[in-house]
């Protein structure tokens, strides 16, 4: 068959490579996909409403389509075994026809012949699946591509431009790197910060969450400004310090979308000095807080209380309370992490904070559970009952639970036991690689019947009345037949 010609092939390539962000082989290796998907849509269009459709899964692993960008056309080819008697004309070619051009054609030799049909004959359905198998290949292509190059960047946090608004989503474009094609990114309402404005064409740091599929769109890429590992990128970035090894970030707690609208984005970040001569906090803020105003800025007037971590629970919680003044910290369940903070009574709002933030961001970076007393009011005996009671509780639960994995673990391990003791009785054809069919006779030429560990031979089985084996139960009150049927 002639050569299908499509103008204008090598253009039409390069302008989806280009639309689509795609190497241009890429794109030939979709588009020569994609033709050999209609060119069989078009074969099976020839048997609609025959019986005896003769395609299956494998039947056009032989054919291929190349691409003509010379002459800006294609073909289709097919890979064909000689042979003496043609059983299947897409397979298969007899050796007699080959004679006729190649005198030294042999039978299993293979052969590719050219099976392009006529443009007209190709139809509007065998087209249209081209179409639309040419459309599902780039976006494949795409996905794998934005997956290889999002999902093991280095650095996480990108710099997005904002180009429009999906619903309460700000669409972005972001880069991989220097010279990298943008690509979309979806920023969720929920890791919006409340005092950014997200205009068009506006630029923000954001976070790599992560490179997912999202159902008919395909590969998306999900970015955050409310995750903490962009405050930890902020000040990587801004104190040399963290750069250098010297200074180190423990633990941060981030409250980037207050429940209420009275309390604004709040963090709380605690670092630790690996030089004794470097005061940690002192770096992380700068001279007159030249240094942590950047990450201020950037988070758009966010608050940020930078603290010192300790070894010490007590200190290291008193710290966390910051700014406001801690007169005392008991631990009164260190086994269950529970603290009471003790404050003046000027200072028990401050510790709260608004709405309970301040209280709430410092349990989440130490860990601990922190209860605010009143100093002036605190009745430590009361108080030492209550706490009393709820380690009792405590207790008494981290036993019930024990209790019930310890139970869980020991019925799992009765059952497997017992389904390894029915395996030995009725063993399954699988089991045994040395199975032998009732009445065959054994590699040694025995005609005996074959006994098992147990010592219930197949003839002892067979002698045993229908009752004893349907009836008799197991440990689990079950029979052994329903735990061979099941």
């Amino acid at each position: 068959m002639a050569l299908v010609l499509l103008p204008g092939l090598s253009n039409l390539i390069d302008d989806i490579s280009e639309e689509k962000k795609l190497p241009p082989q890429v794109v030939e290796a979709a588009l020569r996909e994609a033709l050999l998907k209609g060119y069989e849509r078009y074969r099976k269009t020839l048997y609609l409403g025959i019986n005896d459709d003769p395609f299956d899964e494998d039947y056009f692993s032989n054919f291929d389509v190349g691409l003509d960008l010379e002459e800006e056309g294609y073909r289709v080819l097919a890979s064909k075994i000689i042979v003496d008697e043609v059983e299947s004309d897409d397979h298969q070619i007899a050796l007699a026809e080959v004679m006729q051009v190649a005198d030294d054609a042999q039978v299993g030799d293979t052969v590719v012949l050219d099976v392009t049909p006529e443009k007209e004959d190709f139809g509007r359905m065998a087209a249209a699946t081209t179409k639309q198998v040419l459309a599902q290949k780039l976006r494949d292509q795409q996905r794998r591509m934005i997956q290889e190059e999002f999902a093991d960047l280095e650095d996480p946090v990108l710099t997005a431009r904002v180009i429009r608004f999906e619903r309460q989503s700000v669409i972005m474009a972001v880069s991989s790197g220097l010279g990298r094609p943008e690509v979309e990114a979806e920023l969720p309402r929920r890791d919006q910060l409340p005092n950014d404005n997200y205009r068009a064409n506006a630029t923000f740091k954001v976070f790599l969450k992560e490179v997912s599929e999202v159902p008919r769109r395909g590969p998306q890429l999900f970015v955050s400004r409310s995750n903490a590992g962009l405050v930890v990128y902020l000040f990587e970035n801004e104190v040399p310090e963290i750069q250098e090894g010297s200074v180190r970030i423990v633990a941060v707690a981030r409250e980037a979308n207050p429940p209420s609208r009275s309390v604004g984005p709040r963090t709380k970040v605690a670092v630790d000095s690996i030089e004794r001569e470097v005061d940690p906090v002192g770096a992380c803020i700068g001279a007159r807080g030249s240094r942590i105003q950047q990450v201020v800025n950037e988070l758009r007037g966010e608050k940020i209380d930078v603290i010192r971590w300790s070894q010490d629970p007590g200190q290291y919680i008193a710290n966390s309370l910051s700014p406001a003044r801690v007169e005392m910290v008991r631990l009164v369940d260190p086994a269950g992490q529970h603290a009471h903070v003790l404050v003046p009574p000027d200072q028990l709002s401050l510790a709260i904070g608004r709405e309970g933030q301040n209280v709430r961001l410092a349990a989440r970076l130490t860990g601990w559970k922190i209860d605010i007393k009143n100093s002036t009011e605190y009745d430590q005996a009361a108080e030492d009952a209550v706490v009393a009671e709820l380690i009792s509780q405590r207790e008494q639960d981290e036993a019930q639970q024990r209790e019930a994995e310890e139970r869980l673990a020991a019925e799992q391990a009765a059952r497997a036991e017992e389904d390894a003791r029915l395996r030995e009785l009725y063993p399954l054809p699988e089991d045994e690689e040395d199975y032998l069919v009732e009445g065959e006779v054994d590699q040694q030429g025995l005609d005996q019947p074959v006994a098992s560990e147990e010592g219930v031979t197949e003839e002892s089985l067979e002698a045993q009345p229908t009752a004893e084996l349907t009836d008799a139960p197991s440990e689990d009150g079950e029979s052994e037949t329903d735990e061979v049927a099941r």
